[in-house]
């Protein structure tokens, strides 16, 4: 039974970053049309924005459109989190979950390469590409957070597959793409922190923006850094000294080594064999990295490696992936949203030959009919498509541990 994701968007090559590959479970929430009831624009930042594609019924006055945020009555990062568990012997269950009500801390989700739309930077219209993403790799944490997801104009797949180079088309158009990103942390820390605990969710180019966002923004005021509870950006090249755990890309913020470590940074690079030579992702200095806002140093460095599935102490390297229900599936249990493969994946951080990254092995015993998840015929980005949803159980499950040490510090 084949439980691979579906891509809805087909990776670049050589240098360029890749989009997630998970398709989203279908339903009217996430694709609703939204409401057309809006009051006019209050603000010319409000209508700045509106005048580049964004949703009147999506922005706020600051000009910043949201993708998800509480309140919203359409929003993709609520979904239901219904799954069918599907373990080595083919007893199906399913788990029964949904959002919280009210969750303690938020999350700031910041999504990948994604936009179809012609030209280097994306207009701020949401087109489903943005929906379908943020259910695949943000809704399931709305279990322990509520979810903030601002649209902003990224680098677009066109632009970064063009023949000409893609490291000149991120230099031109990448603080373009940035700043949008840190106006809507400014609006969010302004208007709807309150002094919350917020986690730094992202992916791909979203983890380029987050690292850039983070190093100026974050590493060096104690007072945000007090306000991250973790940031969890995969497929991003963060770099530490070799052998380290701090300094590279942040100078304060260092790896998450234990479940309930508070501001602190999970980063890794999925492959699931040996990367080639000049991989995409774990190598400082390549790939990823000639793509990042400001390019992380490279000299005595490695690309962190974080495992989520050791640090979220359910079993020990042992992956909780959850993957798009597939038609079968939704016809045997109507209910259900997502496939988790249980005990099929285990992982360990690699190095090799200047190159880190997270190892997924699934080996298929006897009368195992499941099919692992394969990466795309781009061997130097290996499994990138999947870096959060492979772990998206272990780190939801890491969140909820960090949220709790979280409280438990602001208690005292």
């Amino acid at each position: 039974m084949i439980r691979a994701p579906q891509p809805f968007v087909t990776a670049f090559v050589v240098v360029a970053l890749a989009a997630t590959g998970c398709a989203a479970p279908s339903s009217s929430n996430a694709h609703a049309a939204v409401n057309s009831t809006h009051p006019p624009p209050s603000s010319p930042a409000e209508n700045a924005a509106i005048a580049k594609g964004a949703d009147p019924a999506r922005t706020d006055s600051a000009g910043i459109e949201w993708l998800c945020k509480p309140g919203l009555s359409d929003n993709p990062c609520l979904f239901s989190e219904t799954a069918l568990i599907v373990p080595e012997n083919g007893r199906s269950y399913v788990q029964h979950a949904q959002p919280a009500k009210n969750p303690p801390i938020d999350c700031f989700y910041i999504y990948p390469t994604v936009s179809q739309q012609p030209g280097p930077l994306a207009n701020l219209h949401i087109d489903s590409a943005q929906r379908l993403v943020a259910v695949a790799q943000a809704s399931r944490f709305s279990s322990q957070c509520k979810v903030y997801a601002p649209v902003y104009p990224q680098l677009t797949l066109p632009a970064l597959r063009a023949p000409n180079n893609p490291v000149a088309t991120a230099k031109k158009y990448g603080h373009a793409a940035y700043d949008g990103v840190q106006s809507a942390w400014w609006d969010y820390l302004k208007n709807y922190n309150h002094g919350r605990g917020v986690v730094v969710i992202a992916h791909s180019q979203g983890s380029l923006m987050a690292e850039e966002l983070l190093r100026t923004q974050v590493d060096s005021t104690p007072k945000e850094r007090r306000l991250l509870v973790s940031a969890i950006i995969p497929g991003g090249n963060v770099v530490v000294p070799i052998g380290g755990t701090v300094g590279g890309s942040f100078k304060h913020i260092p790896a998450c080594e234990t479940p309930r470590q508070l501001h602190c940074v999970v980063a890794y690079s999925t492959f699931d064999r040996t990367p080639p030579p000049d991989p995409v992702f774990g190598e400082p200095g390549h790939g990823a990295s000639l793509l990042a806002v400001t390019p992380p140093p490279v000299k005595g460095m490695q690309v962190l490696c974080v495992d989520p599935a050791h640090l979220s102490g359910i079993s020990p390297n042992v992956l909780q992936p959850y993957f798009e229900a597939s038609a079968a599936d939704k016809v045997a249990n109507p209910t259900v949203a997502w496939v988790s493969d249980a005990n099929l994946y285990t992982s360990k951080c690699m190095y090799q030959s200047g190159v880190s990254w997270l190892q997924v092995n699934s080996p298929i015993t006897p009368g195992d009919t499941r099919t692992p998840v394969k990466p795309l015929n781009v061997a130097a980005q290996g499994l990138h498509l999947q870096d959060i949803n492979l772990f998206l159980g272990n780190l939801v499950s890491l969140v909820a541990k960090e949220s709790a040490a979280f409280r438990g510090t602001a208690a005292q």
